[in-house]
């Protein structure tokens, strides 16, 4: 297809999940960055050498959620990707030594069967916390308080997921 074949992502991009926890009143699971207070995201992580997607998506969202409840219902069939702005490329870059244009992303979405005291943005523990605060939100709510190079990628994985949300 356009994006390259469906099961490899473009060249000069991390490889990376993102996840979409949708609750039992078809609210998205969003929190607030530590390093930018005001950027609201859904869970997102790298995929680890070899590591399936969805595998690398479960993972993730136990990292950063420390949900383990949930199921996967849906996924994104392609990969989407973004491109960091410079100053994030360069901040990011130097962080992860080495130099990746931007993410190229593998989508799911999720149910959370579980209950909100299951949430913990310190995770599980392994890695350290990204995450301020979280919260439900809808749809339209999510799309206004992201970043805005992700919001093409979020209008996107949204509009596919739409038919369960």
């Amino acid at each position: 297809g356009p994006l390259g074949s469906m099961d490899s992502p473009p060249e000069g991009y991390r490889r990376n999940v993102g996840i979409c926890l949708m609750n039992n009143d078809k609210k998205i699971f969003a929190a607030s960055r530590l390093d930018i207070p005001d950027a609201w995201q859904m869970p997102q992580g790298g995929i680890d050498e070899g590591e399936d997607p969805r595998n690398a998506a479960i993972r993730e969202l136990r990292e950063e959620t420390g949900v383990t409840s949930a199921e996967v219902i849906a996924e994104v069939p392609y990969w989407l990707t973004y491109d960091f702005p410079p100053k994030v490329r360069e901040k990011l870059n130097i962080q992860w030594g080495s130099d990746w244009k931007g993410q190229a992303q593998k989508w799911f979405l999720f149910k959370f069967t579980g209950q909100d005291q299951e949430i913990n943005l310190l995770g599980d523990g392994s890695e350290k916390p990204e995450f301020g605060e979280w919260s439900w939100v809808t749809p339209e709510q999510l799309i206004d308080l992201t970043v805005e190079f992700k919001k093409p990628v979020y209008k996107e994985v949204l509009s596919v997921f739409a038919p369960h949300l």
